[in-house]
């Protein structure tokens, strides 16, 4: 079973990755022109890996914009996307001083999805958890909502995000969730130093209860406008920042 990549950067990611199984290449026009932009990198990475080439006028590229995606040119013919399992995610974090993972739980829409996995690779995540089911998956189109981050992170499907709570713990890495509950600490004021894991809720509900109370501690993030929370990726992406910060060498955080 084959998948569709399209738009540059999630082509040109996913070629710098080396993770994926490469098919087939598809380059909009005729051939008899150059590429240009970030396109000639796209087809030097593909001819180090010895990926067919291929020029089409119309035909794939106009069934994908029929899908509303833009395909600025490019499409990548690949395997399916390379998942990891739990464990390999916990043995490479026991080997970083301070590691960062990210646990979304049941988040649903793959722009939200992209958006964490951008903010996940600029800020140094080492791993992403996602439930297997009733939330969205690593798909085309959430690779090309991270402009390909996502082909460079290591992702875990797990069937019980509460049960992996309890695995991480059990692993000697602190699990902080995003929540809005009286309960909370201003995220200013919380230790995001050390082995954690972010742990980011659906759009709507938020985190589930038992993710709640089973992460070692909640922080919220305060607000001064009229709007009473931010977009779920958003406000994941703020905790990741703030976890980055804490861990600048003092100097560097300046």
């Amino acid at each position: 079973m084959s998948e569709l990549l399209v738009g540059r950067h999630a082509v040109q990611e996913a070629l710098r990755a080396g993770r994926r199984q490469f098919y087939r290449l598809w380059l909009e026009g005729d051939g008899r022109s150059a590429p240009k932009g970030n396109l000639t990198e796209v087809v030097s990475l593909a001819q180090k890996v010895r990926v067919p080439l291929r020029h089409v006028e119309g035909g794939i590229f106009d069934r994908i914009r029929r899908a509303q995606l833009n395909p600025q040119g490019v499409a990548l013919e690949t395997g399916p996307y390379p998942y990891s399992e739990i464990d390999d995610l916990l043995t490479a974090a026991k080997g970083k001083r301070d590691p960062l993972l990210l646990v979304l739980d049941h988040l649903e829409d793959p722009r939200n999805l992209g958006t964490l996995f951008r903010s996940g690779e600029a800020f140094g995540v080492d791993g992403v958890v996602l439930p297997e089911r009733r939330a969205a998956g690593i798909t085309p189109a959430v690779s090309n909502a991270s402009s390909g981050a996502v082909e460079h992170i290591p992702v875990a499907l797990v069937g019980n995000v509460n049960r992996t709570i309890d695995l991480l713990k059990k692993s000697n890495i602190w699990t902080v969730g995003l929540d809005l509950g009286p309960d909370t600490i201003p995220l200013s004021d919380a230790d995001l130093s050390g082995p954690l894991a972010v742990v980011v809720g659906n759009e709507g509900k938020g985190l589930s209860r038992l993710a709640r109370e089973k992460c070692d501690f909640c922080v919220s993030i305060p607000m001064a406008g009229s709007v009473d929370s931010l977009n779920a990726a958003i406000a994941g992406s703020i905790v990741l920042f703030q976890a980055f910060q804490a861990r600048l060498p003092v100097e560097a955080a300046r």
